[in-house]
C-alpha cells in the first residue's frame, strides 16, 4: 500500500526533523498558519507514529518511516476493536437450516455451539455446498456431521493484535475466526465472542487510511 502525506503534512514532518523537539506555535509561525488549523495534521501525523509529542517539550520526529507507522499501528490494534457480531447454529440443526441461516444472514462461515453455548464447530459455505451435491435430504444431515470440531479449529482471542489474527486467516485459508473466552479451561470450553473475518481486517485498514496514514 502506497500511503502518502500532504504537502503540508511533508513540511511539518521537515520542521520537526530539523528543529525538534519544537513546540506546535512555532511549527505554526513557520508556516504562517495559526495553531487550530495546524492541530489536524498534528494529530494526523501523531497518530501514524511518524512524530511523537510530548507536554511542555513539543513535537519531535520518532525516526519511523509511514510504512513502519502503519505496521506499528495494526500490530497495536487489538482484535477486540474490530471483531463483529458472529452468527451461531446448535449442533442439532440440520444442513438445510444452516443453509438458509447464512443465506439470511448473508456470511460465510457458521459458528456452531453445545446447548450450553460452548463452541463446538464451525461450517463453512464449502462445506454446505460439498453436503447440497450429495443425494440425501439436507433436512435429514445435522450440521455435527460436516463442521469441523474442536479443538481443530483455528481461534482467536479478544487481546490477540489484529496483525496475528491476519496471518492466521491467511496461513490457514480460512475466512473467518471465532473469537473466544475460555470458560473451563480444564475441559477446553470456550465461549464464542465475536468473529474476525477478512472484511473486518480491510475495514481497519481503511479507517487507519481515513485517520490519515
Amino acid at each position: 500500500m502506497v500511503i502518502e502525506l500532504t504537502s503540508r503534512q511533508e513540511k511539518i514532518v521537515q520542521i520537526v526533523k530539523d528543529e525538534g523537539p519544537i513546540t506546535g506555535e512555532h511549527i505554526a509561525d513557520k508556516l504562517s498558519l495559526t495553531r487550530a488549523t495546524l492541530r489536524p495534521d498534528l494529530a494526523i501525523l501523531t497518530m501514524a507514529g511518524i512524530l511523537d509529542a510530548r507536554p511542555r517539550v513539543g513535537y519531535f520526529y520518532s525516526g519511523k518511516s509511514t510504512l513502519q507507522a502503519i505496521g506499528e499501528s495494526i500490530k497495536n490494534k487489538t482484535v477486540n476493536e474490530v471483531k463483529s457480531v458472529p452468527v451461531l447454529v446448535r449442533e442439532n440443526a440440520t444442513v438445510y437450516d444452516c443453509i438458509c441461516t447464512m443465506f439470511l444472514e448473508d456470511v460465510g462461515t457458521l459458528f456452531v455451539v453445545d446447548e450450553d453455548n460452548h463452541l463446538v464447530g464451525v461450517v463453512s459455505r464449502k462445506d454446505l455446498l460439498r453436503s447440497a451435491i450429495g443425494k440425501q435430504s439436507l433436512e435429514e444431515i445435522p450440521v455435527s456431521i460436516i463442521m469441523t470440531r474442536m479443538p481443530n479449529l483455528v481461534i482467536t482471542y479478544p487481546e490477540e493484535s489484529l496483525h496475528d489474527a491476519a496471518t492466521k486467516l491467511i496461513r490457514y485459508q480460512v475466512d473467518a475466526l471465532p473469537v473466544v473466552v475460555e470458560d473451563d479451561k480444564e475441559q477446553g470450553k470456550m465461549n464464542i465472542i465475536g468473529r474476525v473475518t477478512k472484511t473486518n481486517i480491510t475495514n481497519a485498514y481503511v479507517e487507519l487510511g481515513n485517520e490519515g496514514l
